[in-house]
């Protein structure tokens, strides 16, 4: 089915070109079912994962191929998507940098900056990512950064990609990845957070797991959907479910005079402050 992605499969298609991954987890299997779902065969997509079982479930799941190490498919790649985890990029970069030096490369891997990239890799066409995991189901959310020599045919070929997992965001200097890391690719956990602690207190107010995970869980999926809807910002939909001296109104003065707010700020500031150093860590 042609689409917005099927048109450029067809480009590619007769370009010989590929899309290629560097490492195959969860991530990048995202990504693929998400391009496989628009229309790209599997015959256009390489990938490179050193583990067995993960080459056999990219095999089993979306019918691609994935080899042990880089090798001469990597040359027909016109973009190259790198899904490894910080500490092993360098390693992976410096194996497969011979054979996909002309191809645009997309980084999703946390920390790690494109200086460093562009110097393992020797390119400057280098866009860092940072998703998060609702990407596995099509509604995650994405923020981008792009070297000022990826040009815009370029960074509409990213936009494509990435719009098979959900949506995505521009930022225009790159340490505001940092901040993107911390607030919505580490978000996730945030929320998940929370709905364990719903679904405890449900418990303990004598519902079974079940369903106090079942409301937990459909409250946030509603909450989310409709603060998405709506063009009101969250304090003006929050103050309209809290009517002085009422329930939501006891909840809320409960969590404000904990200083739970200040403390998600905080928390969240944190994984700002280790994104930047997974950069000082692994970038060398």
């Amino acid at each position: 089915m042609p689409g917005f992605w099927g048109r450029w499969a067809i480009d590619c298609r007769a370009m010989e070109s590929t899309i290629a991954f560097i490492g195959g987890g969860n991530m990048a299997s995202a990504i693929i079912g998400g391009l496989r779902g628009q229309g790209l065969p599997a015959a256009q997509v390489e990938v490179v994962e050193p583990w067995d079982e993960a080459r056999a479930r990219l095999a089993q799941q979306f019918g691609v191929q994935a080899q042990a190490a880089p090798g001469e498919a990597l040359r027909r790649a016109g973009v190259v998507v790198w899904a490894v985890k910080p500490q092993t990029f360098r390693e992976a970069a410096q194996a497969a940098a011979p054979f996909c030096a002309d191809a645009l490369h997309l980084s999703v891997a946390a920390g790690i900056r494109s200086d460093s990239i562009a110097a393992w890799l020797g390119s400057e066409r280098i866009v860092r990512a940072m998703p998060n995991t609702p990407a596995l189901v099509g509604l995650g959310m994405t923020g981008l950064y792009a070297r000022p020599s990826v040009g815009d045919a370029d960074r509409a070929q990213v936009e494509r990609i990435v719009a098979t997992t959900g949506e995505s965001v521009w930022v225009d200097a790159e340490p505001l990845l940092d901040g993107v890391t911390a607030l919505s690719g580490s978000g996730p956990a945030y929320v998940f957070f929370f709905i364990e602690a719903m679904t405890r207190a449900g418990i303990e107010m004598g519902l079974t797991a079940a369903q106090a995970q079942r409301l937990a869980v459909g409250t946030f999926r509603g909450a989310a959907e409709l603060a998405h809807r709506s063009d009101e910002p969250p304090e003006l939909l929050r103050q309209r479910v809290t009517s002085k001296g009422g329930t939501t109104y006891a909840a809320i003065t409960a969590l404000q005079a904990d200083g739970v707010d200040a403390l998600l700020v905080k928390a969240i500031r944190a994984a700002q402050a280790r994104a930047a150093e997974l950069g000082d860590e692994f970038g060398r």
